[in-house]
């Protein structure tokens, strides 16, 4: 998914530069709220970051000039918001830009709008349609998560279709090539992805339901029924 230094000719670079700041600007303003008013968010945000490095660190190789691994990003989507989540995903990009060449700083936009934006966007979507619909808690963070990694990837090929038009296809030969590549190595890392998440937040349901509550992420009744403590 990372977009290594300099592979995005001008403009596009700054193009995804200019569509992720806003919603960085009104992420920091998110979590700043945050974490004046619920302190005890603060292990969550940590463990959501850390998640989101460790599995955006573990690259495969795939489209040239890019790469393939889990994002991690849907999972601080269903706790936080998207917003908040592009933060997260802004401050793991630039350590992994600088420290481990995964990335770069002119392609830190198009990075940061494929899986910080538009990834998280799809998971919170996909799992509060899933609420709304009562669809089983632990399916609903699965197909969240497993769809937004996928859209990630959607949108990092259409990146590179822009910049990189095939001769004879286009803007859209392009994306399909582009998309088929990915889809070899994505496909099966995101229904990983999906499934390790949806374990990870059985864990946190019994040690921190609380807070997802507090969060909003789950109602009391909801957290009761996932406890065993109300039958479902």
């Amino acid at each position: 998914m990372h977009i290594m230094e300099g592979f995005l000719p001008h403009p596009w670079w700054e193009a995804w530069y200019a569509l992720s700041l806003p919603v960085v600007v009104y992420g920091i303003y998110r979590m700043n709220q945050l974490v004046k008013e619920r302190r005890e968010t603060l292990p969550l945000l940590a463990l959501a970051g850390a998640f989101i490095f460790v599995l955006s660190s573990l690259k495969l190789p795939s489209v040239t000039g890019s790469c393939s691994h889990p994002t991690g990003a849907g999972m601080g989507a269903i706790l936080f918001g998207p917003a908040i989540t592009a933060v997260l995903c802004l401050v793991v990009l630039v350590y992994q830009a600088l420290f481990l060449a995964h990335g770069g700083l002119t392609t830190l936009g198009a990075n940061l709008f494929s899986m910080g934006i538009a990834g998280p966007a799809v998971a919170y979507l996909i799992y509060r349609s899933a609420g709304k619909l009562k669809l089983n808690f632990y399916i609903s963070i699965f197909l969240a998560v497993t769809v937004a990694d996928l859209a990630t990837y959607i949108v990092t090929s259409l990146q590179l279709a822009l910049a990189f038009p095939s001769a004879t296809g286009g803007v859209v030969g392009s994306f399909y090539a582009f998309g088929a590549i990915f889809a070899v190595t994505q496909i099966p890392l995101a229904i990983l992805e999906g499934v390790v998440i949806a374990l990870i937040f059985k864990y946190i349901i019994q040690v921190k339901g609380d807070v997802m509550v507090r969060l909003r992420v789950i109602d009391e009744k909801r957290l009761g029924e996932l406890k065993g403590a109300i039958p479902a």
